[in-house]
């Protein structure tokens, strides 16, 4: 679908479901209630961009104020200053094939990492260490990798998070900081790295797989003192993350942030979320980071997929509708900067800019193949993004612009 007849299928929806386009906004909402939070000078206001190179390959535009612009002008102007993306290992099939998802390789990050360090933004890579998509219900080995014994895994980890830095130096953009593994509650690279669970090897391989992922960071950085985060879903169960970093630490897992995942509709009320970062930033004294977060500005599906939130709402105390979007943004913004100590890093807003261009889904019919199953060819997020359907920058954004 090109970018014309995409915006005709957008009025139309907006006619039956209320999409939003530049001009206008959900129901009750009042842009110009819209203020940017008071925040601290260090903190960080990202976003996850992972989808990028692959919507603009697929004619995908960015406006702001009926303006085109590139998406980084447009983020920079609105006062995001770090970027994140994912890395997958080898996003296709025996035969070629593209996985989707924005097809991740070394090459599509090390652009965005240019892009984001040439805009004064720092960067952060998410290393999967799967080929596809690696969260709390799959965490795939490479292929290349299957039949590996756990001691050469385990030299494999350090061999392909050495090479993958190498890389990012040789081009002049060392991730300021890096996640070993993505959303690894399970462990990662099962069932080797499994933590619990039918299958569970405990934290004893999972700690060896980590330390030589850290290993390999620390000795390939340069001159970069790139920070290590250990990336979990489900902000708001402490008790689970007491357990996890409890038993990392008794293993001597050295590490820098503690990151999590917070979707509201799916991970429960803000005041959870608080109490376990003051709890775990007391604990194991280390700074906390928003690494994924999202809220939908509307419940309107410009696609064939349904998507990961469509009730009207509210969720959490909060409107489905712009307003209702800065508000939670401003929201966790506060409650990160205002932690003790400082403890609270920033966010990264997950994939605001993926847009419901043809072609840019979750997965094409390989990746489901390869082990997707729960998602469909289509985009399940464009209700969630900072920019609508056409790609016009919603008001939510103003507020990555803290106030002075």
């Amino acid at each position: 679908m090109n970018i014309t007849l995409r915006l005709v299928f957008c009025f139309a929806i907006s006619l039956l479901a209320g999409c939003q386009t530049a001009s206008s906004s959900s129901d009750n909402d009042d842009d110009a209630n819209i203020t940017a939070p008071k925040l601290r000078d260090d903190f960080i206001r990202g976003v996850d961009i992972s989808m990028l190179p692959e919507i603009e390959a697929l004619g995908g535009k960015y406006y702001h104020q009926s303006v085109e612009q590139d998406l980084f002008t447009i983020l920079k102007k609105h006062g995001v200053n770090a970027i994140r993306t994912r890395l997958w290992i080898d996003p296709k099939s025996n035969t070629g094939e593209s996985y989707g998802g924005g097809n991740n390789q070394l090459t599509r990050s090390i652009d965005l990492a240019k892009r984001a360090k040439d805009n004064g933004m720092t960067f952060l890579l998410d290393l999967h260490y799967s080929d596809f998509w690696a969260d709390p219900k799959k965490q795939s080995k490479p292929k290349a990798w299957q039949h590996l014994s756990f001691e050469n895994l385990n030299q494999k980890v350090y061999d392909y998070t050495a090479q993958v830095m190498q890389a990012y130096q040789a081009a002049g953009v060392v991730p300021d900081s890096v996640q070993i593994g993505n959303e690894i509650n399970g462990g990662m690279l099962w069932p080797d790295g499994k933590n619990w669970g039918p299958g569970s090897q405990g934290f004893e391989k999972l700690s060896l797989l980590l330390k030589a992922g850290i290993q390999a960071v620390h000795d390939n950085s340069g001159e970069q003192d790139t920070q290590i985060i250990l990336h979990l879903a489900e902000a708001g169960k402490n008790e689970y993350f007491r357990w996890w970093f409890d038993e990392i630490h008794q293993y001597g897992v050295e590490y820098d942030i503690i990151g999590m995942s917070y979707y509201p509709w799916w991970h429960g009320p803000i005041a959870d979320v608080k109490a376990n970062m003051e709890d775990l930033s007391n604990r194991y004294n280390k700074p906390i980071l928003l690494v994924e977060t999202s809220f939908p500005y509307t419940n309107a599906n410009a696609d064939r997929l349904e998507n990961s939130y469509s009730d009207s709402g509210p969720i959490q105390g909060y409107q489905v509708s712009v307003n209702g979007q800065a508000q939670f943004l401003s929201d966790i913004m506060l409650l990160l900067n205002n932690l003790p100590n400082q403890q609270g890093l920033g966010i990264y807003y997950w994939e605001p800019a993926w847009l419901p261009v043809e072609g840019a889904t979750w997965a094409t019919k390989a990746g489901m193949a390869y082990g997707s199953d729960q998602w469909q060819m289509g985009n399940a997020w464009e209700n969630q993004g900072l920019f609508d359907f056409g790609g016009n920058a919603l008001p939510s954004l103003e507020i990555f612009k803290t106030q002075k």
